[in-house]
């Protein structure tokens, strides 16, 4: 068996589709486990982050209606970035180097899960530090963040495939 070149395009196409598919995943993980109480979710992360660094609330709680509900179109704008982002990261990284695909990508998930909530939004006071954060959310996170790079690693590999066959 012939090894193919190595595809940039494919794998940029590949998690984006990973990314976005596996943000949905993400979405529906956080309704079965939500990782935050009410009265902190009022104003999440991704908005108190925006907040932060100067976006206005009238813009970070922004909605859309859909069906007589108002969805945050601001929070999912953040949400599919950062899946998307993190997710083409890893489809460039593990087509270049396969053994970063160890542990079905749980270790590369579990890894973002401890920069990002228990390192750098807490640094940043975006999140309370990890200490002080309750123990359902350090669960939710954990385990969402695995099964979320499990899918972006699944569905970008398939569609990788597909497309470089």
């Amino acid at each position: 068996m012939t090894k193919q070149p190595f595809n940039h395009r494919a794998a940029v196409i590949a998690g984006v589709t990973g990314g976005v598919i596996s943000g949905l995943v993400k979405l529906g993980w956080e309704n079965i486990l939500p990782p935050r109480t009410p009265e902190r979710n009022q104003t999440n992360p991704p908005q108190r982050l925006l907040q932060q660094v100067g976006v206005p609330a009238s813009i970070t709680h922004a909605t859309y209606s859909y069906s007589g509900h108002d969805l945050p179109v601001v929070s999912y704008m953040m949400h599919f970035g950062f899946s998307t982002t993190f997710a083409v990261s890893y489809s460039l990284w593990a087509r270049k180097h396969p053994r970063a695909k160890a542990g079905s990508s749980a270790l590369f998930g579990l890894g973002i899960f401890s920069a990002f909530h228990q390192v750098i939004l807490p640094a940043l006071k975006t999140v309370p530090s990890a200490k002080d954060q309750p123990m359902t959310e350090h669960v939710s996170e954990a385990l969402g963040h695995v099964l979320w790079m499990w899918t972006a690693d699944w569905v970008s590999d398939t569609v990788y495939r597909r497309l470089t066959k």
